[in-house]
């Protein structure tokens, strides 16, 4: 195993991407060893797809640590856009926050992030395996169940305190508040750590409820930012 690489985690990650085929459990001779591996594998896997990061994405899960991974443009999606759900194996709906940076995040720096605009979302989680893993290592080599955020507009506004729900359309829910500062902070933590962002880039929390079915139409709502509907099909 001393001549462990990314590639072949990546290239099997890669085509069932591209494929929408199902993906056994990794072997153990290619699957990564620890969460820097497994960065490793997600690094490589974007790069067998010809895709670039346009920022990190934050999945935070109930009773167990967040999964990060990277955000890339084309699973960005408009509120009310219908969301195919025939190749999303074991999804998993949230609501989301997506944060637009307004100044870079430079490696080292401890300030919170400056951020220009806030959107509202519905995070659609998903995984390429047939069987949806536990594992963490898997998890974050799989992008972090990345599936696709749709996204609401956006408003100049600061993160803090704020009420989050998400439903069916047409329902009334409480919700709980949240810190979305705290959240970003951590968020941007582990950007930096990972090499920084910059000017322009997306923070996005994820997870901000506890996950649900995607079924018919669901609508997340955060405080004053307004809402985002995901429509499933």
């Amino acid at each position: 195993m001393a001549d462990w690489t990314p590639g072949d985690a990546a290239r099997w990650l890669a085509e069932a991407f591209e494929t929408g085929n199902p993906l056994a459990a990794l072997p153990e001779g290619i699957a990564p060893r620890d969460l820097a591996e497994a960065g490793e594998v997600a690094a490589a896997t974007l790069e067998a797809l010809g895709l670039s990061p346009c920022g990190l994405r934050l999945l935070l899960r109930p009773g167990a640590a967040p999964l990060a991974g990277p955000m890339t443009e084309g699973r960005l999606l408009p509120s009310g856009a219908p969301v195919a759900l025939a190749a999303a194996r074991h999804a998993l709906a949230t609501a989301a926050v997506v944060g637009v940076l307004a100044e870079p995040l430079d490696p080292g720096a401890t300030t919170p992030p400056v951020l220009s605009r806030l959107h509202p979302a519905v995070d659609v989680s998903a995984t390429r395996f047939t069987e949806a893993p536990e594992d963490p290592l898997a998890l974050t080599a799989d992008l972090a169940r990345l599936g696709v955020v749709v996204t609401g507009k956006g408003k100049a506004a600061a993160p803090g305190p704020m009420r989050v729900a998400l439903g069916p359309k047409g329902a009334r829910g409480r919700g709980a508040e949240l810190d979305l500062a705290a959240l970003f902070d951590e968020a941007a933590a582990v950007a930096r750590r990972w090499g920084g962002l910059p000017a322009g880039g997306l923070l996005v929390v994820a997870g901000l409820t506890a996950p649900v079915p995607p079924e018919g139409t669901l609508r997340a709502t955060l405080g004053a930012l307004g809402g985002a509907e995901a429509e499933f099909r």
